[in-house]
């Protein structure tokens, strides 16, 4: 079995790390976009362009899934990377995961990048996954830049800056940026409330990996042989993971446990 991630960056790590702990024994593409990131501020038109790019190196590899490991990406180049490779190579998508998070009941708080925060695609899942319960949309200034940069003093900041725009009240966030789930714990101790229960964080990398599984009609083997292949596209080109890739845990594992072709 062989899954393909694709990102203008490494927030592709978390999810990439869910699929490695649900299936050992997979062979790994990670297809990244130095060249053009970040995809953020482009044009919807633009990043759509770079979008199909990037999904065109990785199936070159002939992988039997494709992951979108950004929501940026999902919001305005899913339907266009669907119509190119379905239903030869299945394209999964990230979505926030409102729904579960509203499950749980409320009142929450969706961390997100500004461009996201507010945008019709955003309240329309508010709209249609909430289900009543109380959301606090909260725009995370420079966050993902600063994860992708590793900077620790960049990352500390802006998380500070988010957790003063989050109502005290929220019990639960979801992390609409794939970023944010490299820096999870870091946000859980900016938001928890002394003397409150334990913050709840929603991400969305172990859904995916499982939808992926789905799509390929695989259950999860965690204990297979941890002998999967990892070969890492950056721009199309063969090379490593990016240094700051190994500032994160999820990171490390995977250079730890997986060989690189």
């Amino acid at each position: 079995m062989k899954i393909a991630l694709m990102d203008s960056g490494i927030g592709l790590l978390a999810a990439t790390a869910a699929v490695r702990r649900l299936r050992p024994d997979a062979d790994l593409v990670l297809s990244l976009d130095p060249d053009g990131m970040p995809w953020g501020p482009r044009t919807p038109e633009d990043l759509t362009e770079r979008a199909l790019a990037v999904a065109a190196a990785a199936a070159k590899h002939r992988p039997d899934a494709l992951i979108v490991g950004c929501n940026t990406a999902t919001v305005h180049a899913l339907t266009a990377l669907r119509a190119r490779h379905e239903p030869d190579l299945p394209v999964i998508g990230t979505v926030p995961a409102i729904k579960p998070a509203a499950a749980g009941g409320g009142p929450l708080a969706i961390w997100a990048t500004p461009a996201t925060t507010g945008s019709p695609y955003q309240r329309g899942l508010i709209r249609d996954f909430a289900d009543g319960v109380p959301v606090a949309e909260v725009p995370c200034w420079g966050l993902a830049e600063a994860v992708e940069r590793a900077d620790e003093a960049a990352i500390d900041a802006a998380v500070a800056a988010a957790a003063a725009l989050t109502p005290d009240d929220v019990r639960t966030v979801v992390l609409g940026c794939t970023h944010y789930e490299l820096v999870a714990e870091r946000i859980r101790a900016a938001v928890q409330q002394p003397g409150l229960p334990p913050l709840v964080l929603h991400g969305s990398a172990g859904a995916v990996a499982a939808q992926a599984l789905r799509r390929l009609g695989a259950q999860p083997a965690p204990q297979a042989p941890a002998d999967g292949t990892l070969t890492v596209l950056l721009s199309g080109r063969e090379g490593a993971l990016p240094a700051a890739a190994l500032a994160y845990e999820e990171g490390r594992m995977l250079q730890e446990a997986t060989p690189i072709r």
